[in-house]
């Protein structure tokens, strides 16, 4: 009798769920034009991070649309809104990124400032808005146990370090990467688990990579300081700041035989100041790099033996060097119970959809610095085509880069909070962070130097 009614009660609880979510997949389609309005007019105005403000106040426009209450300018830009269901329970939080990369020869790029959207953060907060959509004009949430944070974050892409360091100067800012900051200012305190998409890179079929890590990275400003001579008449009175740092990036050229593949090492500076005329000996050159690796350890000795190459360089020539080493991003840990409830979703949502095991990827993103806290994913998603970053990269299936992470996004909504949030329940009894609250601002903090 009793397996029996068990059997039974399952089977309810499966049919609701799929009613549910098929009134959603409808709302969700019904309001396909207002998205695509939506993401069109971010990518006609991308904006680089902290600096969001055009693209804040249409998600915020799109919030008022909706009557979903929020709260704006955390972490300068960020937009939080929430969505309470019928009943208490757990809070998942579905993210999208506001800001765009720096790409001048992309179309779609700003002329003045050269921010484009080609990484596809106007998808992701598309799909953000596309399960507001569905969950709201469905009229789900009252038969749900938990709240929905809606969260448009921003300054995930890690650029313009001099700009971002002035407003920690100015006390602005205490990290310079998005939601490291929202971390640290506690807006994280009262979310239990987190998602977000990105856009794959050419993947013009529908498609779901799930990721299961990523790398993590930090930051370092390097200046050179010469001094400065005619440089035909006295280069022997001069001391040559360029070639210190050309010394430099050879030194962590001649490094690279010591990565180790498995912790998938990457460093990749950059000269952003190379001099300021040809007939002067260059007296003040500087470089930004990332130390990039799958784990904080691998990080953490891989950046000591990058800063030896750098003052190397230095020493060879004479210049003074000077470091700045700064907190970046820690590496991606997947949630799998997360991972397959999102496949199974898309799946649900467009059956032809195709699901492949992306592993490790060596790029980075700040969702990794979330995913220490709670559990967390951060998917890959087809409908685009060309390079990430790239002046190919385009949408070229809407429904398939937005509509579909959207669906999938609500439909976990409904699994997780069903039922009396079962399932989120389960899921957080037996988790475990990677790190503490306290332990993360610990960890970022040691970061910090300037030598």
């Amino acid at each position: 009798m009793i397996v029996t009614y068990k059997i039974f009660r399952w089977e309810v609880e499966i049919t609701n769920h799929a009613a549910m979510k098929q009134k959603v997949f409808e709302a969700i389609d019904q309001s396909s034009g207002e998205l695509k309005a939506y993401a069109a007019s971010v990518a006609a105005e991308p904006e680089f991070g902290f600096k969001e403000f055009k693209t804040a106040q249409k998600v915020q426009d799109q919030f008022d649309k909706l009557g979903i209450p929020y709260r704006a300018g955390l972490a300068i830009t960020g937009v939080k809104g929430i969505l309470k269901g019928g009943k208490p329970g757990p809070t998942i939080a579905i993210l999208g990124e506001l800001d765009a990369i720096g790409c001048p020869e992309h179309p779609m790029a700003n002329p003045d400032t050269g921010a484009a959207h080609a990484c596809g953060h106007h998808m992701q907060q598309s799909a953000m808005l596309a399960a507001a959509y569905g969950l709201v004009r469905s009229g789900v949430m009252k038969d749900l146990a938990g709240n929905v944070v809606f969260f448009a974050v921003p300054a995930e892409e890690y650029v313009q370090l001099a700009y971002r360091k002035k407003l920690v100067k100015e006390g602005k800012l205490h990290y310079i990467h998005g939601k490291g900051e929202l971390i640290y200012e506690g807006e994280f305190d009262d979310i239990d688990m987190a998602m977000q998409i990105h856009s794959q890179k050419n993947a013009p079929e529908p498609t779901v990579a799930i990721g299961s890590s990523s790398n993590g990275f930090i930051g370092k400003t390097i200046q050179y300081i010469g001094k400065a001579a005619h440089a035909a008449d006295a280069p022997d009175q001069g001391i040559n700041a360029l070639n210190a740092a050309m010394l430099g990036i050879m030194g962590i050229n001649s490094l690279r035989e010591t990565f180790r593949d498995d912790e998938h090492i990457r460093v990749h500076p950059i000269i952003t100041k190379g001099g300021d005329l040809v007939n002067n000996v260059p007296d003040d050159v500087r470089i930004e790099t990332y130390v990039r690796g799958a784990t904080m350890e691998a990080i953490d000795r891989t950046h000591k033996k990058v800063d030896a190459a750098l003052r190397a360089g230095g020493m060879a020539i004479g210049a003074e060097v000077k470091i700045d080493t700064l907190p970046g991003q820690l590496p991606l840990i997947c949630n799998p119970t997360l991972n397959d409830l999102f496949a199974e979703n898309a799946k649900t949502a467009m059956p032809a959809v195709k699901i492949i095991d992306a592993g490790h990827f060596s790029a980075s993103t700040d969702m990794g610095d979330v995913s220490h806290l709670m559990p967390a994913i951060h998917p890959f998603i087809g409908g685009t085509d060309g390079l990430l970053h790239g002046a190919d990269f385009k949408v070229v299936n809407f429904n398939a880069a937005a509509l579909l992470p959207g669906k999938a996004f609500a439909g976990m909504i409904i699994d997780l909070l069903g039922d009396g949030a079962a399932k989120a329940k389960a899921l957080l009894k037996d988790y475990k962070p990677a790190l503490t609250k306290e332990e993360y601002i610990a960890k970022l903090d040691s970061y910090f130097s300037d030598k």
